[in-house]
């Protein structure tokens, strides 16, 4: 356990919020117990952006919402708060950013740099942690090293070399599917912010358009896209539903994806756009 005081109350909060209080150190096991202990606990989610709300990226209000207002929150979100958090633990961190290529087709233009992701450099080589891809958050902990299938507790996912980066790969079904390409260029929180905001206010931006969540468990992943909801068994078929009111997303949000939604009483009204 980790004693409380004024330096440490803020990660032993988080400690508590994902339920991992094993913290041994800041080595490969105690990173991947925090890794799948954090994106059980923690959804993805875009409430804000869907509600005109803004989106910041500083420790202390990540801490106020994701930790003790039990929220979720994006990419940004998720993986400032899991860099603060190692951080604190003694891990060398390093934050990157992504081309997003899921469900985009091949001969698309270029994207911008739009999700970020965590290197951490540990005594058996440098590794990649991603708590914030939505509905294939990456709930283990991958060697940075191309071309070698890699086991998770959800998906294998895999590095191919592009270049000067890399194509992060998830095996979904049968299937290699593209994720991202990022390259080892560090990021600062500045570069976030600015991505930060234009996905949380361009008309165009999709967040702002439809509810998303996603959240893994230890044998499934749950995903929310508008009012169409499904689960995902990962040795079994996929059970989805139509959520046909606001208060049926609502009570998806709060049971399955485990959201305290008490801070949006504006949320049913802004679902109504759904419907």
């Amino acid at each position: 356990m980790i004693a409380t005081s004024p330096d440490t109350s803020a990660l032993t909060a988080y400690v508590d919020r994902i339920g991992t209080p094993e913290i041994t150190g800041p080595d490969l096991p105690t990173l991947r117990r925090i890794v799948a202990a954090h994106s059980r606990a923690i959804a993805f989610e875009n409430l804000d952006p869907f509600t005109r709300r803004d989106v910041q990226l500083d420790q202390e209000s990540l801490s106020a919402k994701l930790v003790e207002g039990r929220r979720g929150g994006w990419c940004f979100e998720q993986n400032t708060l899991l860099r603060g958090a190692l951080d604190a633990l003694g891990y060398r961190t390093t934050g990157l950013a992504a081309r997003v290529l899921w469900n985009r087709p091949a001969d698309a233009p270029v994207p911008a740099r739009g999700h970020m992701l965590l290197r951490v450099d540990l005594p058996e080589g440098p590794h990649l942690v991603d708590v914030g891809f939505g509905g294939l958050t990456l709930t283990g902990v991958l060697a940075l090293e191309p071309d070698v299938e890699q086991a998770t507790p959800h998906e294998p996912f895999r590095l191919l070399a592009d270049g000067d980066g890399f194509v992060m790969q998830a095996r979904v079904g049968a299937e290699w599917r593209p994720l991202y390409r990022f390259d080892l260029t560090p990021q600062h929180l500045a570069d976030y912010e600015v991505t930060n905001w234009y996905l949380g206010h361009h008309p165009a931006s999709h967040f702002l358009a439809t509810v998303m969540a996603a959240r893994p468990d230890t044998d499934r992943r749950y995903a929310l896209n508008g009012t169409a909801f499904a689960v995902h068994h990962l040795d079994g078929p996929t059970e989805r539903r139509t959520l046909e009111s606001p208060a049926a997303v609502c009570a998806v949000l709060e049971e399955h994806f485990r959201l305290d939604l008490s801070g949006l009483p504006d949320l049913p009204r802004a679902l109504g756009r759904l419907f």
